[in-house]
């Protein structure tokens, strides 16, 4: 064929053959890798990437865990009380709302905490009676039950007896670890100093605050930050509120359930199960475990297992019907991520590892989810601080994530 018989061809049909061309000379030229390998080595390396930027953050976390949890604490208390906040700051200055807000939630947890010891007070003499016959019964049944087992008093006692020798023997160890204890507890103290001290700034200037660090982001970026931040507060923020509604609901249920069977000290095992609330999987089971044996050493077997049966169809019903009632889709993880999350929360911060592992894998989650599909942020979780001035005192819809905003309200 003759260059005057050759077809005349588009510029992109050249396009399209000098890049083949191209490419063909550049595969020759490299080492014969198959494409499925090459593909596998660019996602090998980005997925080591992202494990070290994880474990980074972890170590960094585990390093400085009193901030993050004066931090975590206050985030949490924030999006509890700012309701209340918001309600009380229809009539009010907002400083003075949130001091009202503070002393409402004390007064609260404060005559909660009062009914319970005086509960115990009041009961304590009766349950020490109730307890010993408790024993006096488990000891029959066990020596006179399906399974006769050889134990007696006598082996109790010399049990009692080797554990007050262990006791004594060990004694500048415990000695050691009371003093230990005694710096935790100092640290505890210090936490929620500096969370009540954070929560105050975020309940009055959350706004303002929120409106600087965006003003440190590159403008074309500040949008996308907004949004994910409002969509991962709306996450936390209705985790956290509801957690706190499903175990005060989860509290009372109990308290009327072993009250109306006459269980002793219902209200400290309504308080222990509103606690076990904030601990996922594994929270109520201990609660349950507990109200049980206290069952079981003072009305008997028979009211043990009524207890037990009792106590878990209230964590169906919080499971089954106030979890999605209450939280919605604000927190829509699978429970087997919830399960996996808490374990490795545990590993890696025994309880506090496991309280807090659901609300940040919520909150990650959303964060991703809306950076990558550009999910719409909910109404209650406005984007951008708008009108806030310096002195963070905003205008109307200063709602602003992560810090909740509520000036101006």
């Amino acid at each position: 064929m003759t260059e005057g018989d050759r077809p005349t061809l588009s510029p992109e049909a050249r396009r399209v053959v000098q890049a083949r061309r191209e490419g063909g000379e550049v595969a020759a030229s490299t080492e014969n890798v198959p494409v499925w390998l090459r593909t596998a080595a660019g996602w090998s390396w980005r997925f080591v990437a992202v494990v070290v930027a994880v474990s980074l953050i972890v170590y960094a976390t585990v390093h400085v865990q009193l901030v993050f949890v004066a931090v975590f604490l206050a985030l949490v208390l924030t999006s509890v009380l700012k309701p209340v906040t918001d309600f009380y700051a229809r009539v009010m200055p907002r400083p003075l709302a949130v001091a009202l807000a503070f002393l409402s939630a004390f007064l609260v947890f404060g005559g909660l905490l009062t009914y319970v010891v005086a509960s115990v007070a009041g009961q304590w003499e009766r349950l020490a009676d109730q307890f010993t016959r408790g024993i006096d019964q488990i000891v029959d049944w066990l020596q006179h039950g399906p399974l006769p087992v050889d134990v007696s008093w006598d082996q109790i006692n010399e049990a009692i007896d080797a554990g007050r020798r262990w006791v004594t023997d060990n004694s500048g160890d415990l000695a050691s670890q009371a003093v230990a204890s005694a710096g935790t507890v100092a640290e505890g103290f210090a936490v929620i100093a500096l969370a009540i001290f954070c929560t105050v700034f975020f309940l009055v200037s959350g706004g303002s605050m929120w409106q600087w660090f965006l003003l440190q982001v590159p403008e074309r970026h500040r949008e996308r930050w907004s949004a994910a931040a409002g969509a991962g507060w709306y996450s936390f923020s209705g985790y956290a509120r509801g957690t706190v509604i499903i175990a005060i609901i989860d509290g009372i249920l109990a308290g009327v359930f072993l009250t109306v069977l006459g269980i002793p000290l219902a209200a400290p095992l309504a308080v222990l199960v509103f606690i076990g609330a904030f601990i996922p999987l594994v929270g109520a089971p201990a609660a349950m475990i507990v109200a049980a044996v206290v069952a079981l050493a003072a009305e008997g077997p028979v009211q043990a297992l009524v207890v037990m049966i009792g106590i878990a169809l209230i964590g169906q019903i919080e499971g089954h019907l106030l979890q999605p009632l209450i939280m919605g889709k604000q927190v829509s993880l699978h429970p087997v991520v919830i399960a996996l999350g808490v374990t490795g929360g545990t590993v890696l911060a025994g309880i506090l590892g496991a309280v807090v592992a659901v609300p940040v894998l919520a909150v990650a989650w959303t964060v991703y989810a809306t950076l990558r599909r550009g999910s719409p942020v909910p109404d209650d979780a406005a984007p951008v601080v708008q009108g806030a001035s310096d002195d963070g005192e905003g205008g109307e819809g200063d709602e602003a994530p992560p810090v909740p905003v509520t000036e101006g309200r």
